[in-house]
């Protein structure tokens, strides 16, 4: 079964926009756990211009299900890593004034950073999904990194379903066979939405997680929270 991790990015931009702790990003976690998602995933930039160094640290003492932590592993993201120990870590290579990640990682050039960084984080007994791009010699290249998942970056799937839903899944669908056969777990992210993501879930069933932030957290303005975890989850849950 797919797990639905929701990323709650989005509602710590909205809080900083004007200070104070409105809304809580803290009460939202466990308010969207309690609606039936199965995770919570955070992506602290340096900037803080979202999730804090601090939000992290308090979400940590809150969470009951799996906590994903993502982001680029500079020295300061890996230390918190280390400091908190979520469940599961994403390393993603954006750059630090980015908007919003936009490539995976080439697991082959940054072999030996990479296996550094899962070798680091396997000591204190964090899973390590590396994000990749749809190409399976990235998943190979994980493979060799001693990951053990690759979250595949779907923003080139979410942007051509609505041309040609079976020719945007293809690399996907390709990676995905890859990473199988490499004993690889199957993250995918970015973009997902409640238009494309029962079409990802039906192709590639074997899929561990999704996590979805802004799409969720945009539809939740119209249909609230609960109703909004609820109805990602009927996409996911169809076996």
């Amino acid at each position: 079964m797919t797990k639905l991790s929701v990323n709650i990015n989005k509602i710590a931009t909205i809080r900083n926009a004007r200070g104070g702790n409105v809304p809580d990003v803290e009460k939202a976690a466990v308010d969207i756990e309690g609606f039936g998602a199965e995770g919570i995933t955070v992506h602290p930039r340096p900037d803080e211009r979202h999730i804090r160094y601090s939000d992290v640290r308090a979400l940590k003492k809150l969470i009951r299900t799996e906590f994903n932590i993502e982001g680029n592993p500079i020295p300061s993201f890996t230390d918190l890593v280390c400091e908190v120990k979520p469940d599961q870590v994403t390393l993603v290579p954006d750059a630090h004034d980015a908007i919003t990640s936009n490539a995976g990682w080439d697991t082959v050039a940054n072999r030996e950073f990479l296996t550094e960084k899962v070798n680091l984080f396997h000591k204190f007994g964090i899973r390590v999904s590396i994000f990749i791009d749809p190409d399976p010699k990235m998943a190979e290249g994980a493979a060799l990194c001693g990951a053990d998942r690759v979250e595949l970056y779907t923003a080139a799937y979410a942007e051509d379903y609505s041309k040609d839903r079976e020719k945007a899944i293809a690399p996907y669908l390709e990676t995905a066979k890859k990473a199988k056969e490499l004993g690889l777990g199957l993250n995918a992210g970015h973009d997902l939405s409640l238009e494309n993501l029962e079409y990802f879930i039906q192709t590639i069933p074997w899929t561990d997680e999704v996590s979805i932030g802004h799409a969720l957290i945009s539809d939740a303005l119209y249909m609230g929270l609960d109703k909004t975890v609820k109805a990602y989850l009927s996409k996911i849950k169809i076996f």
